[in-house]
């Protein structure tokens, strides 16, 4: 949240309700384990970005500053593990 007030620019009304649902700790449901796993699926691609480099805190881009918004690295990690369990467990139904 820091980058994005100092830059004025990553995420979106979304990526914000959910940097402040984790920033409190909030549970999260199925869904939101869901939704977080697709976020990540389909933003990997915005590391290859060219406008600015990745992981650069003093000119980040709007996709970085969005990934860390989300979790960051270590939030997909948890979301990819998360969802293989979930997904495991509905395959035994």
């Amino acid at each position: 949240m820091k980058l994005r007030d100092k830059f004025g620019r990553g995420g979106t009304d979304v990526g914000v309700a959910r940097a402040r649902q984790l920033a409190a700790g909030e549970p999260l449901s199925e869904a939101d384990v869901r939704s977080i796993y697709s976020y990540f699926a389909r933003h990997a691609v915005d590391k290859d970005a060219k406008a600015r480099e990745w992981g650069d805190e003093s000119d980040p881009s709007a996709g970085f500053i969005a990934w860390l918004l989300w979790g960051g690295d270590a939030g997909k990690a948890w979301a990819e593990g998360k969802h293989a369990r979930l997904e495991k467990a509905k395959a035994k139904g």
